[in-house]
């Protein structure tokens, strides 16, 4: 049976994060993708691509799971962007109630390209909420920063401080983001399992066709672990797998460039059962 995956998070509208890449990278790891929206992001072309988000009514947020979780529980799923409150506790409610496994918590917390934190109701709301439900959650530096409270980070070992205080909050594990911002040689990413740390390193690709690559990598992690990978092998594949979307990244309009989600599987045919 083909592994079902789900992801609950928000739209975005020039195709390249969210729920777009969520569901791209669900197929290309061969698994069966469900959606729930819970926001709408769009980009305004006449206005130098300023970003508007749009929540979806709490009560169709929960429509949407309720149709989802109609055959029972899925193989493993992840949030993104999750727009209000009520959509947070109502995402909750069917964690619980189907007792889901294969948690990813991406910690969400702006668009890419914006200053605007999200609300800091809906921030407190995903600690609370989700945060203890997840097998592992992905922040970047900016949002791991705001998680331990640490602020700005910029060494590997102040992602190390910032890892064990965002464990405090409840996920079996994280894994932090370094990318550019790090501003080392290397794209450094940084695994804790509460025992070990392993720091996860790539060649750094200097390109501005990066959109989605958060998400993508969430994604990707959470359809490793449908498939039955440990963790730590669902991370390292899932390295590998934006790795290439990135180095593949494609330029869509004159505003930004996206990851190419079929990078890593046209590359070579690794991804096997």
């Amino acid at each position: 049976m083909i592994k079902k995956v789900l992801t609950v998070a928000g739209s975005d509208s020039s195709g390249g994060a969210g729920i777009q890449a969520d569901l791209k990278t669900f197929q290309e790891y061969g698994t069966f993708g469900f959606s729930a929206l819970t926001s709408i992001v769009t980009m305004d072309p006449d206005e130098g691509w300023s970003h508007t988000v749009t929540p979806i009514d709490p009560e169709l947020v929960d429509k949407q799971l309720k149709t989802i979780f109609a055959g029972g529980a899925l193989d493993s799923m992840k949030t993104g962007m999750l727009g209000t409150v009520e959509a947070i506790e109502i995402t909750r409610k069917y964690i619980d109630r189907f007792a889901m496994k294969n948690i990813v918590i991406d910690p969400v917390m702006a668009c890419k390209g914006t200053s605007e934190l999200l609300q800091p109701e809906n921030v407190a709301a995903m600690i609370h909420h989700l945060l203890p439900t997840a097998t592992i959650t992905t922040p970047n530096l900016v949002e791991a920063g705001i998680l331990s409270e640490m602020g700005d980070l910029t060494t590997v070992d102040q992602m190390k401080q910032a890892a064990k205080k965002i464990l405090l909050l409840g996920p079996d594990n994280v894994v932090i983001k370094g990318g550019h911002r790090l501003g080392t040689e290397k794209a450094v990413d940084l695994f804790y399992d509460g025992t070990d740390f392993t720091l996860l390193e790539h060649e750094m690709i200097t390109t501005d066709y990066n959109h989605g690559a958060g998400c993508t990598f969430a994604a990707a992690i959470t359809a490793g672990l449908a498939k039955g990978y440990s963790i730590e092998a669902s991370v390292r594949l899932a390295k590998a797998f934006v790795a290439a979307a990135i180095e593949n990244g494609q330029k869509i309009n004159p505003f930004l460039g996206h990851v190419w989600h079929g990078a890593y599987n046209h590359a070579d045919q690794r991804m096997t059962d």
